[in-house]
């Protein structure tokens, strides 16, 4: 990536204290989104990370995962799977409980979202322990596809995300 896009993206994300809980500092992406020039070149940066691995899918996580995987996948020219809490999508789902580094939490996904054979890029904004995205990963693998990568804006390097995801590949716009 280049310098100038981790310079205005590091000028633009602003940090909001004890949200949603006390002792979490926020990283809020809505400066990033707001800005239409910045965030075509976020969502143009993620996808280009993973184009060469040909995804057929992206996978975007509620609810911030939603706002970079749609330009993402419209990009990639894939289609679009949304990975929502649960009681959020109609129809067949399955479900994987997970564990935040402030609670615990569940996601679901339609069981027929893709088929076998599928290549399927993970997107969100923010990956802090690795735990809602291994729980999206397993949920991909479930259905019988395969999880290609991980896609996010902001990395919280300080949890050590990579520790737990392995050599799985992981493509990050901004650490902290």
């Amino acid at each position: 990536m280049d310098a100038s896009l981790r310079f205005a993206l590091e000028a633009a994300i602003r940090e909001v204290p004890d949200f949603p809980t006390p002792g979490i500092a926020f990283k809020d992406i809505t400066p990033v989104l707001s800005d239409p020039v910045l965030f075509e070149r976020v969502t143009s940066a993620l996808a280009d990370a993973f184009a060469a691995q040909r995804p057929t899918h992206i996978a975007a996580i509620e609810s911030r995962g939603f706002l970079l995987g749609g330009p993402i996948a419209q990009r990639l020219g894939t289609g679009l799977v949304p990975v929502r809490k649960p009681g959020k999508l109609p129809g067949p789902t399955e479900t994987e409980h997970y564990s935040l580094e402030y609670g615990a939490d569940a996601l679901q996904i339609h069981r027929d979202a893709f088929g076998n054979g599928a290549r399927v890029l993970i997107v969100d904004d923010v990956l802090a322990t690795g735990g809602t995205v291994l729980a999206a990963r397993r949920l991909v693998g479930r259905l019988g596809a395969e999880a290609i990568g991980c896609a996010v804006l902001i990395e919280l390097a300080f949890l050590d995300p990579r520790q737990r995801l392995g050599d799985w590949a992981v493509h990050s716009l901004v650490q902290y």
